[in-house]
């Protein structure tokens, strides 16, 4: 019997700690480091931080590993990319959420308070974020739905290349990649498979104004830390509430596509992260340096 086509992809990945929705698609849930180090009770992300999201108690995940861009940072391997997929039923994936994370987290178990287990394994935040492109995934609006009516809140991180589908979805948070300031840095960075990709990101981040949401930028030292009055430009035009400037991290399968170098010191990451905010008119709100990341307010 044939193995489905996304088999290969599925393999590799699980032996990193990928746990699958079926043998025919690759939506997945991985659990983060700082959700398991905050399982433990030790330090937790820096979305707890800014934002009061439980990290013990969010769910990393994606409902297919296809991208049509192929980012230099990205830590995914674009080698492990399925050429096709069946994707999966929107209630099927909701409803697995907490037996994929219950499952990825078993090993704590013994080691943490009943109480916490508990909690962790009931889930109550999904960060759409785990790799690959969200929005390529044609039942994402109604996933979306699903956890929101279930009182889960919702992070989305899309790049911005199928607005269509960021109009029609309404997560928690909306994020926007934005890992550019202008379109020739852009194409250089990012590799995007559609012509007429840059254009598509600002469609999408046009939208940002009237929901709650975010632009994040990845910083990638001698890549894309210049220009930040254009990236401020950028910002002020779509007015998020909220700017994530974060540093380029060595990890991944990025290793095979950048050097150590292009990781920016924090020191970097903040004193960018300020210039940017002073040219798009916003504060420094806070910021993580274990994660190297800065985020700016609407004023």
């Amino acid at each position: 019997m044939p193995s489905p086509p996304c088999e290969p992809a599925r393999e590799a990945l699980a032996r990193q700690g990928y746990l699958f929705l079926d043998r025919r698609s690759t939506a997945a849930v991985k659990p983060c480091l700082w959700c398991r180090r905050a399982l433990a009770g030790g330090q937790t992300c820096y979305k707890q931080q800014f934002y009061g999201i439980e990290s013990h108690r969010c769910v990393q995940m994606t409902p297919t590993l296809r991208c049509n861009q192929r980012c230099l940072f990205c830590w995914r391997s674009f080698e492990h990319e399925p050429v096709e997929e069946v994707e999966p039923d929107p209630q099927a994936l909701f409803e697995a959420l907490p037996r994929l994370q219950k499952q990825a987290l078993a090993g704590y178990k013994v080691h943490v308070p009943p109480e916490r287990f508990e909690q962790a394994a009931h889930p109550n935040q999904v960060a759409v974020s785990l790799a690959g492109e969200p929005t390529l995934y044609s039942h994402l609006p109604c996933f979306l739905d699903l956890c929101a009516d279930a009182g889960m809140t919702t992070f989305l991180v899309t790049n911005g290349t199928r607005p269509w589908v960021v109009a029609d979805c309404r997560p928690f948070q909306t994020y926007v990649s934005l890992d550019a300031p202008d379109e020739a840095t852009y194409r250089r960075v990012c590799r995007p498979a559609d012509p007429d990709a840059w254009e598509l990101v600002g469609e999408s981040l046009a939208l940002l104004g009237s929901r709650r949401s975010a632009i994040r930028t990845t910083l990638v030292a001698g890549l894309n830390d210049h220009d930040p009055a254009g990236y401020g430009a950028l910002i002020a035009d779509s007015a998020p509430r909220f700017v994530e400037v974060k540093g380029y991290m060595h990890l991944g399968y990025s290793r095979m596509r950048l050097a150590a170098a292009h990781m920016p010191p924090h020191e970097r990451v903040r004193a960018f992260a300020g210039q940017v905010a002073r040219h798009a008119g916003y504060q420094v709100r806070d910021e993580n340096a274990a994660s190297r990341v800065v985020v700016l307010e609407r004023v």
